[in-house]
């Protein structure tokens, strides 16, 4: 009890520092290097917006996210190599672009490729537990295994960087997504996880303060690379932490990053466009087009990241009260995809007609 009691005030006094941080990091960061991190280009297919901003919340959560590895060292006495690796060469990627260091999406998919690769073979990740019996053998083989794992990280870094373009949409998504994991972990006594997790909705719901509804500041990609690869850890820890959990739970818990990656891939092959450089055509783009009919562009930025967060909340919440089921979520994953299909197809052809 006094154990958690010390760990509760590190939190609480964790929040008040990463508050304190992203407002000075918001404050000042026009001024660095003549606004370098301002965000002025307004005809790239992903902007929605009509003033610079700076895209400096991806530095204010790094700078948060090594300030609470101190704390837990001091707590636990354990250094998270996995989440100190991973996090900060996927935000240097990131962070590239948003210092306006121009780089082809090809050779910044290679660079994030051989990051990981390198660091999943260094530092030993491992999935311990799918529900496909096929797939359960093939990951005792190291390649295979090094490639799922870098797939896995791919689609969920590439799926949060694609969606984070309206107002809190990226933010309040993983912030569900992590709210459940902690909630797994916390019914499981895996208590020095669940710090981790409370850790980051706490900057999460710091960076929301000023992102949402007003923008004052932007994730960047840095950002969103960062917690991304943050979300698809957290993911691979909790299913070999909870290995009674179906698999494809979690892959019902990741499916609108997931999905928005896979089905924009071969949409952009059957429109013969190249999949890895961005276009105007993604759910969340159509849906904020239509949505601005009805209340304007400014207000749609918020509103449509709402309504697409509540969609997103009652089609995946359920699916905790038949987490060890496999055979259910197996079969609720695919319904998810067919939705997000037909969703897409029917909103598309709203706006096209």
């Amino acid at each position: 009890m006094q154990t958690e009691s010390i760990e509760l005030s590190f939190l609480s006094i964790f929040a008040f520092l990463t508050f304190f941080i992203f407002l000075l990091v918001s404050k000042y960061s026009y001024k660095l290097n003549n606004g370098i991190l301002l965000d002025n280009d307004f005809t790239k297919p992903q902007a929605f917006h009509n003033e610079e901003i700076s895209r400096s919340g991806g530095l204010a959560s790094l700078i948060s996210l090594f300030i609470f590895f101190g704390i837990y060292n001091l707590l636990f006495s354990k250094i998270l190599y996995e989440y100190i690796f991973v996090c900060s060469t996927l935000f240097f990627v990131g962070y590239l672009d948003d210092l306006k260091i121009r780089i082809k999406p090809i050779f910044r998919l290679l660079l994030m490729t051989v990051f990981l690769i390198i660091i999943i073979n260094f530092l030993s990740i491992e999935i311990k537990n799918i529900d496909l019996i096929f797939l359960d053998s093939w990951l005792n083989n190291q390649i295979f295994s090094t490639f799922f794992i870098l797939l896995c990280f791919l689609f969920i870094v590439n799926g949060a960087n694609l969606i984070d373009g309206f107002n809190g949409l990226l933010t309040i998504n993983l912030i569900i997504i992590n709210s459940v994991l902690l909630f797994i972990n916390l019914g499981n006594n895996h208590l020095e996880f669940s710090m981790f997790l409370s850790a980051q909705i706490i900057i999460l719901i710091s960076f929301l303060l000023f992102n949402f509804p007003k923008a004052k500041m932007f994730l960047g990609d840095s950002g969103s690379y960062l917690f991304g690869s943050l979300v698809a850890l957290n993911t691979i820890i909790t299913n070999n932490l909870n290995l009674y959990i179906s698999s494809f739970f979690f892959c019902i818990l990741l499916s609108y990053l997931f999905i928005e990656v896979f089905f924009s891939f071969f949409r952009k092959i059957y429109q013969k466009k190249s999949p890895v450089f961005p276009d105007d055509e993604h759910l969340h783009m159509l849906s904020f087009i239509k949505i601005s009919n009805y209340y304007g562009k400014d207000r749609s930025n918020y509103i449509n990241s709402t309504i697409i967060n509540i969609i997103f909340g009652i089609l995946v919440l359920p699916s905790i009260y038949f987490a060890e089921n496999g055979l259910v979520c197996k079969y609720w994953f695919f319904s998810l995809i067919i939705i997000y299909s037909l969703i897409y197809v029917r909103i598309y052809r709203l706006i096209k007609n």
